[in-house]
């Protein structure tokens, strides 16, 4: 995870990012590999339930303080593999977010999947990623950030890897200042 500061200096507005992507008052939502609830949070204040899932139980452990200093209690925390959300969602989800992984999972195409298991019907998967752009040109409190080079996808790269799951890109957004939303759509 990155140094404190770092989300930040990225996303000084992480409500104005989900606001972009989709997410929506009222809505039932995972926030997929959470990390610290960076998003959790802004998340939480407007979704009717949240489920954080990250593998790492620390990371969940900082997010669950984030959340509890601020008075949130809608929002469940559990650790374990992303491509195990069959086992672990127990409702379907209006929504799916997943900021700044999507880059890193080995096999896109089973998470997908298992995203699509989990949708509603008219469900939104989001997917926040960074542009493919040199590392170098990606530069956040003075340092180069992001995965390497060659981890980043471009938004054709990362709609090739989610369309064979039977969602469908259904819009495809900029999020200043490095990356692209990607949301795709389970039918009806």
């Amino acid at each position: 995870m990155p140094t404190a500061g770092w989300w930040e200096a990225l996303w000084p507005d992480p409500a104005k990012v989900l606001d972009t992507v989709g997410l929506r008052a009222g809505m039932d939502v995972v926030d997929l590999c959470s990390g610290d609830g960076w998003f959790t949070l802004p998340i939480a204040k407007v979704a009717r339930r949240v489920l954080a899932i990250d593998i790492d139980p620390v990371l969940l452990e900082v997010a669950r303080l984030r959340l509890a200093e601020s008075g949130v209690t809608n929002c469940d925390f559990v650790a374990g593999d992303a491509y195990e959300l069959a086992k672990l969602v127990k409702e379907p989800s209006d929504f799916v977010f997943m900021a700044n992984a999507f880059h890193g999972v080995p096999d896109r195409l089973r998470l997908a999947q298992a995203v699509a298991s989990v949708l509603k019907p008219g469900g939104l998967f989001a997917v926040v990623n960074w542009h493919a752009r040199p590392r170098e040109e990606t530069m956040i409190l003075g340092e180069p950030r992001g995965p390497k080079t060659e981890l980043r996808m471009g938004p054709e790269a990362t709609k090739a890897a989610v369309v064979g799951s039977g969602l469908k890109l259904a819009q495809l957004v900029e999020v200043p200042p490095y990356h692209y939303g990607a949301v795709f759509a389970k039918a009806v």
